[in-house]
């Protein structure tokens, strides 16, 4: 995979903030060298988020996020301002742009408070320094710039991607579990629901990790997993599969063999593993019309048995034996008020970044409402849950307790 074909979800997110007419949209067409944004003298001239995917050395793959004046007015601004606030949930760097002439003002103040409140790292950028005769000394975490005539805008780079390698923790999605020789066997059912000629993202992402780990990566149809065990003549460090037939791949596992799915690496990927085998439990206790939330992170177009409308709904009826009330959301989509619900399902979130999905599970927190994850779901209604995930031995103590 390119550095150009990087999911969303994989890219340091890099959102763009201040008043109206700071020079924000100027200063990312001059960080990208393309005319991305409308530039005007008119305040307000950006209305909605403008988002870019692409690579700037030394960074490597970011997202930039172009955000309207958090200064707006009327109603209308309101609601460009919401927006701006939404950013911040995905934001991994925030850029603060303020007009060199002007300084800093409350609207700026407020900016930061938001940041540090969200532990989202933070450059402060003093664009149109070009324009001021006097520049007065800077903090660390300031520096001047100039859209207009590029001035600093490498180090501005440069400092960005000094603030993005601190912020660098994530986990590795299954690499740090194995050992280099390693045999690993991946189930991919091949479904109405498989896009054509290509994995779903969380498949390829996985034999990427495995991969660079020095292990082997052996791709089988649900169909031929006994057949290849058998056939292997090494035992495999573990077997991952998709959810969706973790009956019929643990029937056909050893019990000897460590299983788990792609959905319950990605949540521990995302940093939501243990919050979501603890909701889970929430389950067992649903009623007749509760409401349970079905979230997914990507706008996938639906089949006719499509896993979070049709499948999920079905075998929780069958599971529980109730009849819930299902909501769903997608993309970008997620109640601010979580409080209607029993219970929110989340997908992988292999389209999401880690921000995000921390965000919606620190709001479900917040406002008592337990969240759990595909994978899990499906492990925990077909009764294998504590073998899923073995592999993380503090998860599995926990079950027994």
């Amino acid at each position: 995979m390119s550095l150009n074909d990087t999911p969303s979800g994989e890219r340091v997110h890099i959102g763009i903030f201040g008043r109206r007419n700071a020079g924000k949209s100027s200063l990312l067409n001059a960080i990208t060298g393309q005319s991305l944004a409308v530039v005007s003298e008119t305040a307000g001239t950006t209305t909605d988020p403008v988002k870019k995917s692409m690579e700037i050395l030394p960074i490597g793959p970011v997202l930039l996020i172009d955000t309207p004046g958090i200064d707006d007015t009327g109603e209308l601004g309101e609601k460009r301002v919401e927006k701006t606030r939404e950013t911040l949930r995905v934001t991994d760097i925030a850029v603060l742009v303020v007009d060199a002439r002007d300084g800093k003002n409350d609207d700026d103040a407020a900016l930061l408070r938001l940041f540090g409140k969200n532990g989202v790292p933070c450059v402060v950028v003093y664009n149109k320094c070009d324009l001021v005769a006097h520049r007065a000394p800077l903090l660390e975490n300031e520096m001047y710039v100039s859209a207009a005539t590029g001035e600093n805008i490498p180090a501005l780079k440069e400092k960005i991607a000094r603030a993005a390698r601190a912020d660098d923790e994530k986990l590795r999605i299954v690499a740090d579990l194995l050992s280099p020789a390693d045999f690993v066997v991946l189930v991919v059912p091949i479904d109405k629901a498989a896009p054509k000629g290509r994995l779903i993202l969380p498949q390829q992402q996985t034999i990427r990790d495995i991969l660079e780990a020095d292990a082997a990566a052996i791709v089988v149809k649900e169909y031929e997993l006994r057949e290849t065990l058998e056939n292997l003549g090494k035992r495999p460090r573990m077997v991952i599969t998709d959810s969706q037939v973790f009956a019929k791949v643990s029937a056909d596992t050893p019990p000897d063999i460590p299983l788990t799915s792609f959905s319950i690496l990605m949540a521990r990927y995302k940093g939501s593993l243990d919050a979501a085998v603890n909701g889970v439990r929430a389950l067992d206790g649903i009623s007749d019309g509760d409401k349970i939330l079905i979230a997914e992170g990507c706008t996938h177009h639906r089949q006719c048995d499509d896993i979070g409308t049709v499948k999920l709904p079905r075998w929780i009826r069958q599971y529980t034996g109730k009849k819930p009330d299902f909501v769903f959301a997608s993309g970008g989509e997620f109640p601010a008020d979580l409080s209607p619900y029993r219970l929110v399902i989340h997908c992988g979130a292999c389209m999401l970044n880690e921000r995000e999905v921390r965000y919606r599970h620190r709001e479900a927190a917040l406002q008592g409402v337990p969240v759990t994850n595909f994978g899990i779901l499906i492990a925990h209604m077909q009764g294998i849950l504590k073998r899923c995930v073995s592999v993380f031995p503090h998860l599995a103590a926990e079950l027994d307790g």
